[in-house]
């Protein structure tokens, strides 16, 4: 039985590594592809954006798709195998031989607890350097070339408590400019609008300058912003400048987004930053265990694929994936609901519930599983 036990553990290892291995890339490209259409796809086609650009974002973006491919993808890796192996008889013949569920599926465990320990340094520490690089690559690419942000026929919402929509683009200069201020509450307070714009970089502030050239405008009472009785229409000037806000392109000591620290940065602000408000204490403690919580969902989804997979029988391979979906976006969704809520306390626990639920329901059906 050594011997039976010893080549259905590298036949199964084997089988689920390599079914793996491919669902992470295929999964990935998607995931690639479509941030990157996404960020700048449209600065591409319109700018003629450098290859080596292109690359740059490709290599940053990679590795914060595996936070969620590495998971699904062993998901998809172990429902596809075990269901195969159910459906050609592969399970009921390796049970006859004497060997129990446990062992059988012992290579799914000692794989899951591996991408658990390679999920967990992702998600701390490769992960938020790559999103914090990229996001200085944007940030880099603001400075360099500032008409490249305004896509003509679009409207552009990069810019905190503005949309900014141009109609087209000679040279450097913004035709049929419409501009919207936001307050805080989102709601428009000023309305400008400018045959003609440009935009200059502010070396000294670290700001775009909008400027427009004979503006006309509306000024709602920012007050109280639905009070459409209360407006100031007919303004006009030769020159209106209208400062642009970077922060959402580099990493503001102020006003920094945990997830683009490393997890032991994280730890040392809350540990030395006596002036950290309630709500960002809460933001970064649900960001550490969100990264945690990823990191142990090889395990849980390996326990739960199991069952699962011998379970259905699989008829096809497409079965497997719409299942592995499935499971998937219920667990992405309870994430999501999660983060959701990061400033408040409750919110920290929250991004543990999906993980130990499938964890929990994994167990329950591998154990009827191995009693049967």
């Amino acid at each position: 039985m050594t011997i039976i036990f010893s080549q259905s553990f590298r036949y199964v290892s084997r089988q689920i590594l390599s079914t793996t291995a491919l669902c992470v890339l295929a999964l990935s490209l998607i995931f690639v592809l479509g941030n990157l259409f996404k960020q700048i796809f449209e600065l591409l086609v319109d700018r003629d954006l450098p290859v080596t650009s292109v690359l740059q974002f490709i290599v940053y973006i990679f590795p914060y798709s595996l936070i969620f491919t590495i998971p699904w993808s062993f998901l998809t890796g172990v429902l596809l195998v075990f269901g195969r192996m159910s459906k050609d008889n592969e399970i009921l013949a390796l049970r006859m031989s004497g060997l129990s569920m446990l062992q059988i599926g012992k290579p799914v465990f000692i794989i899951s607890i591996l991408l658990c320990v390679l999920s967990f340094y992702i998600n701390t520490t490769i992960a938020p350097k790559g999103k914090a690089a990229m996001k200085m690559t944007l940030y880099n690419m603001a400075i360099e070339d500032p008409l490249a942000l305004i896509i003509p026929d679009k409207v552009i919402t990069t810019f905190p408590n503005y949309r900014i929509y141009s109609a087209n683009r000679i040279g450097n200069k913004l035709i049929g400019l419409e501009l919207v201020e936001l307050n805080d509450d989102k709601y428009p307070i000023r309305y400008l609008k400018s045959e003609e714009a440009i935009i200059e970089y502010n070396e000294i502030d670290d700001q775009l300058m909008l400027v427009l050239g004979n503006a006309e405008g509306i000024i709602k009472n920012n007050k109280n912003p639905k009070d459409l009785t209360n407006l100031v229409p007919g303004l006009s000037a030769d020159e209106t400048t209208i400062p642009l806000d970077l922060s959402t392109f580099r990493n503001n000591p102020k006003k920094f987004k945990p997830s683009l620290l490393e997890t032991t940065e994280l730890y040392n602000r809350l540990n030395e930053d006596s002036a950290l408000s309630e709500k960002k204490s809460n933001e970064i403690k649900t960001e550490i265990q969100k990264r945690n919580s990823f990191a142990v969902a090889c395990f849980a989804f390996g326990l739960l694929a199991i069952p699962l997979g011998i379970s259905k029988q699989r008829k096809d391979s497409h079965g497997g994936f719409v299942l592995s979906l499935a499971v998937a976006c219920v667990y992405f969704l309870g994430i999501i609901l999660a983060d959701n809520m990061k400033d408040q306390i409750i919110a920290q626990y929250l991004m543990w519930l999906p993980t130990v639920a499938i964890t929990l329901l994994g167990m329950i059906l591998f154990i009827r599983l191995n009693r049967k």
